[in-house]
């Protein structure tokens, strides 16, 4: 069976790609250098795997390579005031997509697009506002996606031009969950946690500042982020985007966990032939793990920069969650807020999705043993009011 390339030569391939040469910053080398042997020892990739795993490590490279020199070529790029008003995180399939989308699609609100999480940068030749080729290219992967894994649109549907994770960008600089989210690699996840959690998010906030240039219609509005992946790394987030408040997402992980556990089955599917049962053993621990890391940090930054919402309110009035969400982090509610947001509730009701099916024991899991996995949260926020 092949395997993944070393660094040297998948770097070789996004400089002739881009004719480029400056990656900035040597420092995510460190984080690819340690991933690509994981990549090949624990990932169980099929030959397909091994071509994606390529594939996304150039496309990595080269957005690094073309960033760099779009900031060289447009210093002012880093004269770009971004305003974080919101980072809505909580563990995956607790409502969290749902409320940044809506948040976000608000008048005056503003969120990374899937489209442009894919490429970043600018493609060469391209003319500021005019991305066609990179919404093009992402079209192209969002039907692959979609051919290879058709069970992906019940369980999480995906638009190019919705907001969507800036996990994803991150997991371009070799930084976030996103790449154990894509394949099963248990020892870079314990990695990234003791050696690289949080020096990602300057050059996510220069990533931002850059989408802000290139759309000079987001200039003045006020952006929402979100992904789980921030749960990593919340004291990296808190010292970012000091003025953002914590959108915490609270649902049950007797719950959540086989949902999650049933995408990353899908996902891991497109490359791998890792089975339903380590799947299971490795992210109970890692959900678990993430949510300890929060509670950590929140002890010791405090509740003011905290809101909590709960997955039952999301889903039962969420205008009225967003509202009060959107008062908390300082916004003004004006009617085109509320309107926006209904329309986006409107807009995106579950009626017509398939629904998703999944069952702890498809994953070798016990209702006993999630608990037990995530007792202290339990405790701490599913009491009946959430706590501070």
């Amino acid at each position: 069976m092949s395997t993944v390339s070393d660094r040297a030569i998948l770097a070789a391939r996004a400089e002739e790609a881009t004719g480029l040469h400056d990656f900035g910053d040597p420092w995510i080398f460190e984080n690819l250098d340690a991933l690509i042997p994981i990549l090949n020892s624990e990932a169980e990739l099929t030959e397909v795997g091994v071509g994606g795993a390529e594939a996304m490590i150039v496309t990595a490279l080269s957005n690094r390579l073309r960033h760099v020199d779009l900031i060289k070529r447009h210093p002012e790029i880093l004269d770009e005031k971004v305003d974080v008003a919101a980072v809505v995180v909580g563990l995956p399939r607790t409502g969290s997509t749902m409320l940044h989308r809506m948040l976000s699609s608000a008048p005056g609100m503003t969120g990374v697009k899937w489209w442009e999480a894919q490429n970043y940068a600018p493609f060469p030749g391209e003319e500021r506002g005019k991305p066609d080729g990179r919404r093009d290219a992402a079209k192209y992967y969002l039907d692959y996606m979609l051919e290879h894994a058709p069970d992906l649109m019940s369980i999480h549907p995906m638009s190019i031009d919705q907001s969507d994770e800036e996990l994803i960008i991150l997991g371009l600089l070799f930084s976030s969950t996103m790449i154990e989210g894509m394949y099963h690699v248990p020892s870079y996840a314990r990695w990234l946690i003791e050696n690289s959690r949080t020096r990602c998010y300057a050059d996510l906030k220069e990533i931002l500042q850059s989408l802000q240039w290139q759309d000079p219609e987001r200039r003045g509005v006020q952006w929402v982020l979100k992904t789980p992946g921030h749960l990593m790394a919340l004291d990296g987030v808190l010292e970012t985007f000091p003025e953002a408040k914590i959108v915490m997402t609270h649902r049950d992980p007797v719950q959540t966990v086989p949902s999650y556990c049933s995408m990353m089955t899908t996902l891991y599917h497109m490359a791998s032939t890792v089975d339903r049962e380590k799947i299971g053993a490795f992210w109970s621990k890692r959900l678990a793990e993430l949510l300890d890391l929060f509670m950590s940090v929140r002890a010791k930054a405090g509740p003011d920069s905290f809101i909590d919402v709960r997955y039952t309110d999301t889903t039962t009035k969420p205008v009225e969650e967003g509202k009060r969400v959107l008062t908390e982090a300082g916004i003004e509610i004006t009617p085109e807020i509320v309107a926006g947001m209904a329309e986006w509730v409107e807009a995106n009701k579950r009626e017509g999705r398939a629904p998703h099916l999944y069952a702890l024991e498809d994953f070798g899991l016990t209702r006993e043993q999630v608990e037990a996995d995530f007792a202290d949260y339990r405790a701490a926020y599913l009491a009946e009011k959430v706590t501070a």
